[in-house]
């Protein structure tokens, strides 16, 4: 079970719906250069890239490599619950986030605004709950917007999203990105580095993969979205898995 949503200790500017056209507009303009992962500009680096230093996991199934973290499980050291490694930095509310990630196998994700879950076992103190950019080694949900441990699929790729607030919370589709799902899943490299850049502004979550975006979440839902929380990347369970995180950058905006 959760916690419960935190309260945002500063005052968060959200979108309205006369607004979320415009938001839609933009990310399905077309012509336009996308923007640069390797732009940096006001952004931090919270990864060494020789150490675990500033993050918490699990240490028999993470460590740093090659300059990457990698989450790893084997036949011989199997995973039984889900588990993730945690940056301990803080629990920003209004950012942006650039990391690019590599699947070997299964399934992961890049978790944003979360919460730690009550201990559950030997794995209970690595647990998150929240907002994710899944990715999966199939590329089947790779660039939607998930929530772990919460509602489920908000965002497939591909879709502008709208979460109402009130008893009628389901997540209704306000629009289509300038790509369909097949065609941005055409854009997502299978077994080989790809580039995440994440938005996360008051009530809006942008995700974009390699360039383009692919699935964008208004959440008004005030019972159950969150404007603050723990980054973290996930390793799943299921079959044995190899999943690296390298370049990881942050700006609070």
């Amino acid at each position: 079970m959760l916690s419960p949503p935190r309260k945002p200790r500063v005052m968060i500017r959200t979108l309205s719906l006369m607004s979320v056209a415009f938001v839609v507009a933009l990310a399905c303009g077309r012509g336009q250069e996308p923007l640069s992962l390797e732009d940096h500009t006001g952004f931090d680096s919270i990864f060494d890239g020789t150490s675990m230093e500033g993050w918490d996991g699990d240490p028999s199934f993470w460590r740093v490599e090659n300059g990457a973290l990698v989450g790893e499980s084997t036949p011989e050291k199997p995973l039984e619950q889900n588990t993730f490694l945690i940056w301990r930095g803080g629990e920003p509310n209004d950012f942006e986030l650039k990391v690019e990630f590599r699947l070997h196998a299964t399934n992961s994700g890049i978790q944003i605004r979360s919460a730690r879950v009550p201990a559950e076992g030997d794995v209970g103190q690595w647990v998150l709950g929240g907002y994710q950019a899944d990715i999966d080694f199939e590329n089947n949900y790779t660039g939607q917007i998930y929530e772990e441990r919460g509602r489920g699929f908000l965002a497939r790729r591909g879709q502008a999203v709208y979460v109402p607030d009130g008893q009628d919370a389901a997540p209704r589709i306000i629009g289509h990105l300038e790509r369909s799902a097949d065609e941005l899943k055409a854009v997502i490299k299978t077994g080989d580095w790809n580039q995440a850049h994440i938005i996360a502004r008051g009530n809006m979550i942008v995700q974009i993969v390699n360039g383009h975006v692919t699935s964008l979440l208004i959440d008004d839902d005030a019972a159950n979205r969150a404007l603050e929380g723990s980054i973290g990347f996930q390793m799943h369970t299921g079959d044995p898995m190899k999943v690296e995180f390298r370049n990881v950058y942050l700006k609070r905006l």
